[in-house]
């Protein structure tokens, strides 16, 4: 049989197949390009908007902090009248502490851009640094890192870019109401203490140390990029990851063993590894740590400078523990300092946040 190949058809069909591939490619190319753009565009309104409100953050400007958002609804409302809250709270809670904020910073980091209504939704993640010094200290600076997952719709107005809608997992819901706590004796008592050393600690303890500060998510160093120990599930959708911090902290850097009550497997976790309430009954039955104080803040406070990296903290909201911190150092004066999961903290003041008078602490101490 003789089979008779049409050449001219054959090449314009290759030129076809090529156009399309070099189309194709190109429409590839340009996506890259206008989200690049994009990211990058994006990259300079969160900066601007952040760098904005921390400085009216910083300063109690209340006025700077009205003019990011857009309050023609409901949404920019409510995002603008809890951030003034938190506002209030942070400067109530410095004069508790007799400390003064010296610098709010940012670092950003961009997952989802998607164009919206004449601006963006913007996914991404903040890890904001604190700086404070102590009222009678002014020369031994202090800093923390406080980590948040957002969700933000910024729109062009007149004026510039501003907020019209935000959810973030917000570190201070549980305690913008310090007004009924007196501050002048805690303040006294906070200022007449000293730095303490914490050098002597056992090798479990700095291991613990070591994974606390390593996998703290968005508050970690940003050499860590931001991530959770990915051989754990990340429970936060599920209600929160704190115990599962906790316990990793203590079976990864602890070298606690697990037990048939405590215990993560490819079956997933135990109630007492990865519930708050049950991994502070488990540890202190079981006898692997010990309670140190109980109570309110005006009950504790003097008791949690005898805590110790590696102990924990455990937060109880109407009768049920609701959130688990380790303690991971001190500051300049001593006071305790935590990490955690839900809203990622690195050595943040153990209080802060969950220091509204309906919220009792466990202070425990862990038997390494």
């Amino acid at each position: 049989m003789l089979i008779i190949i049409n050449k001219r058809k054959s090449v314009i069909g290759m030129l076809c197949i090529l156009a399309l591939v070099i189309s194709l490619y190109s429409f590839e190319i340009q996506t890259k390009v206008i989200a690049a753009f994009t990211d990058q565009e994006c990259s300079e309104i969160l900066e601007e908007l952040f760098e904005t409100r921390n400085k009216a953050l910083l300063d109690a400007d209340e006025k700077k902090l009205n003019n990011l958002y857009d309050k023609s609804t409901k949404y920019g409302v409510w995002a603008y009248e809890h951030e003034m809250k938190k506002m209030k709270y942070l400067h109530m809670w410095s004069n508790k502490q007799g400390i003064t904020f010296k610098d709010i910073k940012t670092k950003l980091k961009i997952n989802r851009v998607k164009s919206k209504e004449g601006g963006y939704l913007i996914n991404f993640t903040a890890s904001t640094e604190y700086k404070y010094e102590y009222d009678d200290s002014k020369n031994e600076t202090n800093m923390f890192r406080i980590g948040t997952y957002h969700s933000l719709n910024t729109m062009k107005n007149e004026e510039g870019w501003c907020i019209t809608k935000e959810w973030y997992t917000d570190p201070f819901a549980d305690s913008l109401n310090l007004e009924n706590i007196k501050f002048d004796d805690i303040k006294k008592h906070i200022l007449e203490q000293k730095k303490r050393d914490s050098s002597n600690m056992n090798e479990r303890r700095k291991k613990a140390l070591e994974y606390a500060d390593m996998f703290c998510g968005a508050a970690a160093d940003e050499e860590h990029e931001y991530n959770y120990n990915k051989k754990y599930r990340n429970y936060n959708p599920l209600g929160g990851d704190c115990a599962n911090f906790a316990s990793q902290i203590l079976y990864e850097g602890g070298s606690f063993r697990k037990t048939g009550q405590w215990n993560y497997d490819s079956n997933g976790a135990t109630k007492a590894w990865v519930n708050a309430h049950a991994f502070k009954n488990y540890m202190i039955y079981s006898g692997r740590a010990s309670l140190i104080a109980y109570g309110d803040y005006d009950k504790v406070y003097k008791a949690s400078y005898k805590l110790e990296p590696g102990d924990f903290v455990a937060y109880e909201k109407q009768g049920k523990v609701t959130h688990i911190s380790v303690v991971t150092g001190s500051d300049s004066k001593g006071y305790s300092l935590v990490n955690c999961h839900n809203t990622d903290r690195y050595r943040v003041p153990w209080d802060l946040g969950w220091s509204n008078r309906k919220i009792k602490f466990w202070l425990v101490r862990v038997h390494y």
